[in-house]
């Protein structure tokens, strides 16, 4: 896994922080949890840089019992959506980004 991007939370629950990989950096990037989802697969957040929405995110919980985002981030620049999970830092002070390559299939 790869730390790319930290972030802190709000008064008003929204995470706000930056994105750096080898060719991303972006700063000033939110991410603003729904008022109201149409069911239960619908995204909780919304991710947004610069009032321009470039993902969404979904409350999830791991098999420890761990809360942590789910984020799909895209652009008509990215060859491929970007998946990664945001999970509260072991200091609890922050949240940290992180992202794995998938596993590939037998074959591919």
């Amino acid at each position: 896994m790869a730390n790319i991007g930290s972030f802190k939370k709000s008064a008003t629950n929204e995470f706000q922080g930056e994105i750096t990989t080898l060719t991303i950096q972006a700063k000033g990037i939110r991410i603003v949890p729904k008022a109201s989802r149409s069911n239960d697969k619908a995204p909780s957040h919304r991710v947004y840089r610069n009032g321009v929405e470039v993902g969404a995110a979904w409350s999830k919980r791991s098999s420890e019992g761990r809360d942590y985002l789910s984020i799909a981030l895209d652009d008509p620049s990215f060859p491929a959506p970007i998946h990664a999970n945001l999970f509260r830092d072991e200091d609890g002070q922050g949240f940290t980004l992180t992202w794995s390559r998938g596993r590939r299939q037998n074959g591919d």
